[in-house]
């Protein structure tokens, strides 16, 4: 399965909120766009839509902003039929590379059809490698598609990449019952084959997404009887400036807050789960206080009896495509990496744009402004004229307040070091190779392990079916090591027969099959 020969002006990566906004405001303004995304619908993890099958009639009642989202969808489908986008779904994209046969297609900007979008396109046939400066190389997107896992290659002059998070995992003893899902798993049980992991819920972890799974399994019948969050809420009391800039974020906890104490749910701040207890399921979970460096407090444990746990510490940005292409990164406030981006959402490799997660975990809402603004700033790179100002001012203004809110929000729930102090040394770290604590110590104390890297080596920790997303903070955090880009060739396990297909850079022509 080989996709036409014809080249995209923008090839994006991500059909979650900044993807979908990016794609529909790129084809709304004249470009030509192809969409790539692992899912078989638009809108990522935070629109998972029930299976068909279902029939659920409602689903919009599991969403927040269902309304936008829609909109964006229904902009995308009236694209797709113009042929303005062509979208790929079910295609995950595992490497982009520089394309070695960077031949213009003759035909890339056929009139446009009637444009449902509001924005004017003032010039239909625009020069698509005008304000590209010297670099006028064409990318080629490689992916695998379908569960046969048929190679399909996409050509274009720029990309987007909205490849969003994947949620952050810190081991407990027990974390491996059965039972014991991430909080973004819950809620995506939930979405999408409208199911509760339990009966009886206990909701842990860190962060704002907390508060909403727990909403959300509590609205849909689920006794949740704690949610119990590890950072302290008054870290946001330094930051009130950015507080009532962001009048919708303090709206929305208020909104979590009611609900939870509507269905009898307890907050216990500073607080976190230390071991989950059970016999071929979970029954049980003890939870104790933490000091400010998240160590237990010696006689503060409490067991609560449940037959689900819900945790999660935040979302880990998803960088592997462009830590590939060499983009820079920076340290996040959160202690995660993102992808260091200029004021037009611009990486440091040149024809490459991002949005989303990947610049840093700051919800949909951050997303959908980054997606339109990056989108915006490519429509500007090729056609050679400035993008329409005012609306562009508005996008940044926009993103520049949540994206401050998205720091402070960061930093309020990082982890501290302590949280290391509640694994005992059975405790399975990687899951995938079964590497427990005790050996992954012994590598840091005995053997001078100093970074998640050479833990890998010297115990496999991370060299499983997930290659690292689990376990790599984990390891991190026990190696002592910050946060580092995961830098990899592959994005997904791939066929060797796709890799043996691919051209050499070193001869004319590609490699023989």
């Amino acid at each position: 399965m080989a996709a036409p020969a014809g080249v995209a002006d923008l090839a994006v990566v991500g059909a979650g909120p900044a993807g979908l906004a990016a794609a529909v405001t790129a084809a709304g303004l004249g470009l030509r766009v192809t969409l790539l995304d692992a899912g078989e619908r638009p809108g990522g993890q935070y629109y998972r839509h029930p299976a068909p099958g279902l029939r659920a009639k409602r689903p919009q009642a599991l969403h927040h902003g269902w309304r936008e989202f829609a909109d964006r969808e229904r902009r995308l489908r009236a694209y797709e039929t113009a042929g303005r986008v062509r979208y790929l779904p079910g295609h995950h994209v595992w490497t982009v590379l520089p394309d070695p046969d960077p031949d213009p297609d003759p035909d890339r900007h056929p009139d446009p059809d009637p444009d449902p979008d509001p924005h004017p396109d003032p010039d239909p046939h625009p020069d698509p490698e005008a304000g590209l400066g010297e670099d006028r190389r064409i990318w080629r997107l490689h992916a695998v598609a379908g569960p046969d896992e048929l190679a399909v290659a996409v050509r274009a002059r720029a990309v987007l990449l909205a490849t969003g998070a994947y949620e952050r995992q810190l081991p407990f003893p027990g974390w491996t019952l059965p039972g014991v899902v991430s909080a973004g798993g819950a809620q995506a049980m939930l979405k999408s084959a409208l199911v509760l992991p339990g009966r009886r819920i206990v909701v842990a972890g860190s962060g704002p997404l907390l508060l909403a799974v727990a909403g959300s399994l509590a609205s849909a019948g689920a006794k949740v009887p704690a949610v119990v969050e590890a950072a302290a809420y008054t870290a946001y009391a330094p930051h009130a400036q950015v507080l009532l800039r962001n009048p919708g974020k303090l709206a929305d906890g208020a909104v979590h807050g009611s609900a939870l104490l509507r269905h009898g749910a307890r907050l216990l701040a500073r607080h976190a789960v230390t071991a989950a207890h059970g016999d071929r399921r979970v029954e049980a979970v003890t939870v104790a206080r933490l000091d400010r460096d998240w160590r237990p407090l010696p006689g503060t444990g409490r067991t609560i009896p449940c037959d689900a746990l819900a945790v999660g510490h935040g979302l880990v940005p998803q960088l592997e495509l462009a830590t590939g292409l060499g983009c820079a990164t920076r340290p996040g406030a959160d202690e995660t990496v993102a992808l260091e981006l200029d004021d037009e959402q611009r990486t440091s490799v040149p024809g490459v744009w991002s949005a989303g997660e990947t610049g840093g975990v700051g919800g949909a809402e951050l997303a959908l402004a980054e997606g339109e603004l990056a989108a915006l700033s490519i429509v500007s790179a090729l056609r050679g004229v400035p993008p329409p100002g005012r609306t562009a001012a508005a996008l940044a203004r926009r993103r520049d307040r949540l994206r401050a809110f998205a720091e402070v929000m960061g930093a309020a729930h990082r982890p501290g070091p302590g949280w290391t102090r509640w694994l005992d040394d059975a405790t399975h770290v990687c899951r995938c190779e079964e590497v427990p604590a005790g050996l992954i110590r012994e590598a840091v104390d005995a053997l001078g392990a100093r970074d998640a890297r050479t833990v890998k080596l010297l115990t496999r920790a991370g060299m499983g079916w997930c290659q690292g997303r689990m376990c790599g903070p984990a390891v991190a955090g026990l190696a002592g090591a910050e946060a580092a880009a995961d830098r990899r060739p592959l994005s997904c396990p791939v066929p060797l027969r796709h890799l043996a297909a691919l051209p050499d850079p070193d001869d004319d022509g590609p490699a023989d099959p």
